[in-house]
């Protein structure tokens, strides 16, 4: 017991002096409607070191991986595991959310292109630094496919998605409204099929409001139109592709589809690790219940992958 506790104390101990050595400090993104905030975490060095542009997935995210529902510090717990090994980072509050809310657009101007503009304005401003050697662009969940797309025919050195979708947006929408009762399919089938085609539905059902809602609809169909399969074989830098087997959100399947469309990507599958990047079951109400919880560690094994990947992956 003893010398237990003698080795997790000295693990702490090493670990805080890791930590003390990365200084993260605020970074702004200045756009035409807004500022949009963010953290740039950089190790010390003497040389030039990789940056890894981090993007969040949907919904309200800020820049640890948070929304007003859940907290679990996934992307600042990868910020700074790539931090402890020498990688600079930077991750961002998306439009209307956190510190950037002063970016936010009204609900109907927003269009999934204003995620991928954003990030190559990102990547614009990461290029003018000196301090670094190669830009990585990672994007976790929806973030893979803006992050895909914004990395071509830029300055991107290499390029990573974590649970990443690997079919246009609209197909496992049709999957879950299927799944409903008959009735709900029924009506929701002729405005998806609307939506798909690029053109926006004038009447929506009281239930399914929420959903396909007017104001909604361009962003929509804006998304809808990009099949990432489609978009990752038009990379020609390093790929890593990351998936967990126990992810309830994007299965396996995504990632399989991914790499076929771009062989040369290099596929990483990591046992037990969900949708937010830890440990856990595929019970639906244990794995849920990780995302709250922000004392658990990523998965063994993630930081590994990803930094292995930056460091020695070759064009």
């Amino acid at each position: 017991m003893v010398l237990k506790n003698i080795i997790g104390s000295t693990f702490l101990f090493i670990t805080g002096l890791l930590s003390a050595q990365l200084g993260e400090k605020p970074i702004t993104l200045a756009t035409e409607t807004g500022n949009i905030q963010g953290a740039m975490l950089l190790p010390e060095h003497s040389n030039k070191i990789p940056v890894v542009l981090i993007i969040a997935g949907s919904g309200p995210t800020d820049r640890n991986g948070n929304n007003p529902m859940m907290k679990n510090n996934s992307l600042k717990m990868l910020a700074e595991g790539l931090g402890n090994h020498g990688i600079a980072s930077v991750r961002f509050d998306k439009r209307g959310i956190a510190e950037s809310t002063a970016a936010g657009l009204k609900e109907s101007d927003l269009k999934f292109e204003t995620y991928i503009e954003d990030v190559k304005d990102w990547i614009d401003l990461l290029e003018k630094n000196d301090s670094f050697s190669a830009i990585v662009v990672l994007g976790h969940s929806e973030g893979s496919l803006i992050g895909m797309i914004a990395s071509q025919n830029k300055t991107v050195d290499k390029f990573i998605s974590v649970a990443g979708v690997g079919e246009p947006a609209a197909k496992p929408l049709e999957r879950q409204l299927r799944a409903q009762p008959s009735f709900v399919w029924e009506q929701s089938a002729p405005i998806l099929r609307d939506l798909e085609m690029g053109k926006e539905v004038d009447t929506v059902p009281q239930m399914l409001y929420s959903l396909f809602r007017p104001s909604v609809q361009p962003y929509l169909i804006s998304w809808f139109k990009y099949n990432p399969q489609a978009e990752l074989a038009k990379l020609d830098i390093p790929i890593l592709l990351v998936q967990g087997t126990t992810d309830i959100q994007v299965d396996m399947r995504n990632v399989e589809q991914l790499h076929a469309s771009n062989p040369k990507s290099e596929k990483v599958i990591l046992q037990g690790m969900n949708h937010i990047l830890k440990e856990a079951e595929m019970d639906r109400m244990k794995n849920i219940e990780t995302y709250s919880n922000p004392d658990l560690p990523l998965k063994d094994g993630l930081i590994e992958t990803i930094v292995d990947f930056i460091k020695n992956a070759d064009k």
